[in-house]
Order: structure tokens, then C-alpha cells, then sequence
């Protein structure tokens, strides 16, 4: 197989644009979304895992760099977590890379590093290829299962032919992962190059599905740049928003700190980006300041009732997800501190 000149030529385009596609995310196009920059991290960690598995297979055991070997396989332990966020910050439309998701990269990728100085592949090439490349594995398949949880609410509208382009990009997007993912599960046992084709193949198929979707800037585009095309009718706006303001304030959901746009979308069963929408257009707030608003209001009938509460127990209460967020808001709302708003009332 290492002979075969067509297959190393169909893997390696493979591999080549697959740089260029992440590069071009990574470095060109991301327009300030999270969503593309992890789009582009997800893309190179493959294209460096499926160039691994390439120059194994093309090259002479005892030519072999053991450094690109290590990249390779290091890479690998990376890509389930980029595909995970990368749903998730398409799903929830988000604006700003979240501190914790940082901090998993961030983790992740010391872990894979301080591993690869304690124990470097040139030395310790039986743990890299036994115990540790199955523990690799083991977190990308969390990962996976953890993006097919993502998806959860998705599926279902493939199921009924309702998903959109956005939706049924997202599910190729992880079909091809799952793809890539159970080829090498395979390769660790038999045809260990079944990788890197399958690779090649979705790559391919997804860029062929991209291109031939007529609304395919809802991928890669905010969907406030689309709104202009087609405005939420005034009657069905205010019968949403009535629902809407209905939904939370009865059951108090501005005060669970970790609810979604998706989470409020379908309780009204509506798109994520149609509540975002909806919410631009007709109140000029985005659903972080929307639900900010109420989380406000709250706080501030606490801190005239309530005084034996510390100022950030009711901050928590109202449903700020830490202090500093709760004393930034109110006071670019307020136009005071909580503390001095309270003082008026003592």
C-alpha cells in the first residue's frame, strides 16, 4: 500500500487543503467568531492527525521523523474537544470564547505537552503506542458522545425533514467525525489506512454539500447579517414576545445562571436564530442582554427588601453567574454599584 501512487496522491490533496481550509478560518475569515476560529482548530488538528497517519504509511520506518509522529498523535487528543465546542458555539450563537472553554484547551493542551516532554516518543514509543494512544482515543470518543448529546434537539428535526442548511451542516459536520473517528478505531487493528481515506472522503463531501446550498452564508455568517432577507412578521413578533415574556418570568428562568438560547428557543418552539432574531429586531437587545434586564430588575427589588443578604448572594439570587459580571452590569444598567443603589434605601 505504501507504494500506491494514486492513493498517496487522493490522501495528500486531502491532507493539503484540509491546512488550507484551517488556515483560511484560523487566519482570514473570522470575522471576530468564535465559531469559525474553532471550525479552524478542528480542521488542522485533523489534517495533522490524518498527515500523521500519511507520512507513516509513505515513508521508510527508519526515515521516519519521530517528532512529526508525536505532533500527530498529539494533535489527535485536541480534536474532540474542538468539535465539541465548535456545536456548541454554533448552536448557542456564541459571541465570546467563554473563560471555561479556555481553560479545557488550555488543560488539554498542557496535559498532551507535559506528557510529550516527560515521556517523548523517541524513547517511549511502546506507551505511545499502546496505553497512551488508547487513552487519546478514549477522550475524543467522550468528546463525541458529548457533541451527539449536543445535537440532541437536532436530530429530531432531520428525522421530520425540518432541519435547515445550518442544521444539516452541523450533522455532517459530526457524521464525519464519527466517520474519521471509528476508521481509526478500525486501523488500530486492521487497515490502518482506512484513516486517512475516510478523511479525504468526508472532506470532500462536505465541501461538495456546502457549495451546492444556496443559504450556505447561515454556516459561516452571523445570522444577524441575514435578518434583512426576511423580517419576522409584526403580528407573529408580538404574539412571540408576549409568549416569551410569559415563559420568564413565570417560571423565573433569568435566575438559572447557565440557561441557553437554545434552552428558551425550544420552550417556545422556535430556532435559536430566529429568538436572536426576534430580539434584535424588535427590543435591539441580544438574548445576554435581555435576560441581563430581568436579572437586573430583580436585584434591584432585592437590594431595596433583602438587607440582610450580602451583595453578591444577590447577585447569584437575581441569576449573575459571578460577582464581577453582576457589579459590571449593574452599573453600566444602573449607572451605579449595587452598594451605592442600595444606600438610598437604608
Amino acid at each position: 500500500m505504501s507504494d500506491n501512487p494514486i492513493l498517496f496522491f487522493i490522501c495528500a490533496l486531502g491532507v493539503f487543503n484540509g491546512f488550507l481550509v484551517a488556515l483560511y478560518f484560523l487566519f482570514f475569515n473570522r470575522k471576530g467568531r468564535v465559531q469559525n476560529l474553532l471550525f479552524g482548530l478542528l480542521v488542522l488538528f485533523l489534517s495533522m492527525r490524518i498527515g500523521k497517519s500519511l507520512y507513516v504509511i509513505f515513508t521508510p520506518r527508519e526515515e521516519r521523523n519521530i517528532a512529526l509522529i508525536q505532533i500527530g498523535l498529539s494533535a489527535c487528543f485536541l480534536i474532540g474537544a474542538s468539535l465539541y465546542y465548535y456545536l456548541r458555539s454554533s448552536l448557542e450563537q456564541t459571541k465570546v470564547f467563554p473563560k471555561n472553554w479556555k481553560a479545557a484547551f488550555i488543560i488539554l493542551s498542557v496535559f498532551i505537552i507535559g506528557v510529550g516532554v516527560v515521556f517523548p516518543y523517541q524513547t517511549n514509543g511502546s506507551f505511545w503506542n499502546t496505553f497512551f494512544v488508547y487513552f487519546i482515543y478514549a477522550v475524543w470518543g467522550i468528546y463525541l458522545l458529548l457533541s451527539a448529546y449536543v445535537l440532541k434537539d437536532v436530530f429530531p428535526k432531520l428525522i421530520a425533514k425540518k432541519a435547515t442548511t445550518f442544521d444539516l451542516w452541523l450533522i455532517g459536520v459530526f457524521i464525519s467525525n464519527l466517520l474519521i473517528f471509528t476508521a481509526y478505531i478500525v486501523g488500530l487493528f486492521y487497515l490502518y489506512f482506512i484513516g486517512t481515506i475516510t478523511f479525504s472522503i468526508v472532506f470532500y463531501a462536505l465541501l461538495i454539500f456546502f457549495l451546492s446550498k444556496k443559504k450556505r452564508e447561515d454556516i459561516f455568517e452571523d445570522i444577524p447579517e441575514k435578518y434583512a432577507e426576511k423580517k419576522i412578521a409584526a403580528s407573529e413578533a408580538d404574539s412571540l414576545l408576549i409568549e416569551l415574556k410569559k415563559l420568564i418570568e413565570k417560571n423565573d428562568l433569568y435566575k438559572n445562571t447557565s440557561i441557553k438560547i437554545s434552552d428558551i428557543a425550544k420552550e417556545i418552539d422556535i430556532t435559536p436564530h430566529k429568538l436572536s432574531q426576534l430580539l434584535n429586531d424588535n427590543l435591539g437587545k441580544s438574548f445576554a442582554a435581555y435576560m441581563n434586564s430581568y436579572r437586573i430588575e430583580e436585584a434591584k427589588r432585592m437590594l431595596k427588601e433583602n438587607q440582610e443578604f450580602t451583595l453578591e448572594a444577590i447577585g447569584f439570587e437575581s441569576g449573575f453567574s459571578s460577582k464581577s459580571n453582576f457589579y459590571a452590569t449593574f452599573k453600566k444598567e444602573v449607572g451605579q454599584t449595587p452598594s451605592q443603589f442600595q444606600k438610598q434605601f437604608l
